[in-house]
This record gives C-alpha cells, sequence and structure tokens, in this order.
C-alpha cells in the first residue's frame, strides 16, 4: 500500500459523513506505518474500541470504511478465522466487525459484516511479521503473492458489499 496523510483518510470515507469523519481518531503513527507491508490500513478507535477503520486503495483512489465491532457471544468459539487472510486465532483474536453501507442503503440502517482479526493486522499476520498463536497460519502451497492476492480478493469484495449500493 501507498503511503497516506490524515487529509487522504479523512476524504476517503464512504459510509459516514463529513463531520463524522473529520472527528474520527485516526493514528498518530502514519508516518512509521510500515506501508510496503499493508494491503490496507486498519485501526481501533482507542476512546472507543468497538470502533475500527480500514483504508484500502481502490482502482480509482482509496476507500475508508468505518466499522463497529459485534458484541461477543456467550460460549464464544474457541478458535476462529479471519475471512480476509484466513488466519487462525484463538479466543477474542477474530471479531465480526459491521459496516455501515454506503449511500441511502446504509442511511436506512442496512450493514453487512465480517470476521476480520481483531487487531486488523492481516496484512502482518499473512507476511510473518507478526505472530497470532501457534497453528494460526495453516500450512498451504500458494506462495506469498498468492496469499496477498487472495487477501486482497477477500478486502475487495468485502469493501464491494459496502460500496454497492445497487441491492
Amino acid at each position: 500500500m501507498r503511503p497516506v496523510t490524515e487529509r487522504d483518510i479523512r476524504a476517503a470515507f464512504v459510509n459516514c459523513t463529513k463531520g463524522e469523519a473529520k472527528r474520527l481518531a485516526v493514528p498518530r503513527d502514519l508516518a512509521t506505518r510500515p506501508w510496503d507491508d499493508l494491503d490496507f490500513l486498519g485501526w481501533r478507535d482507542p476512546a472507543s474500541p468497538e470502533r475500527a477503520y480500514m483504508v484500502a486503495e481502490s482502482g480509482d483512489g482509496l476507500v475508508a470504511i468505518a466499522l463497529r465491532q459485534a458484541a461477543p457471544h456467550a460460549g464464544h468459539v474457541r478458535r476462529s478465522m479471519c475471512s480476509l487472510c484466513l488466519t487462525v486465532h484463538p479466543g477474542d483474536g477474530v471479531s465480526l466487525l459491521t459496516a455501515r453501507r454506503a449511500g441511502k442503503t446504509g442511511q436506512q440502517g442496512n450493514s453487512v459484516g465480517a470476521y476480520i482479526c481483531t487487531d486488523l493486522a492481516c496484512s502482518l499476520y499473512l507476511r510473518g511479521k507478526k505472530e497470532a498463536a501457534p497453528g494460526a497460519r495453516l500450512h498451504e502451497s500458494l506462495t506469498l503473492e498468492e496469499l496477498i492476492t487472495r487477501t486482497a480478493t477477500n478486502l475487495t469484495n468485502f469493501l464491494n458489499k459496502v460500496v454497492d449500493t445497487a441491492d
């Protein structure tokens, strides 16, 4: 991913108002992020841990979405798999994150969700820069480039569900 600025991020939000985008917490460490190792920028709001944000490159620029973590269920599954990078995490390492859809459908309360690494560090798990737990990465015969492509495809499919206002 190419480095982005706070201004780039705030301008890219598709599922919140300009006022909401202006008020949300943007990471202060953008200059030190490992951009070459990121497929997307994801972060949690330090003041509201149930809120998260994601920014990704799209064909015509950046797309940013606001996410909300669903309340965990009692009897939580012991191990869960991220739907983007396919990393398996124990306990609460994967969360259901929902995004209000863009446009009129989002204003009507429609949302989409995906099970995603709770810390949004999918890119780092994929590249072995961060470890989740023993057995977190299933052995696959795919190359790193193929794993990155698969994760990018999964991310694009999720973002398209947020942005697509046709249905």
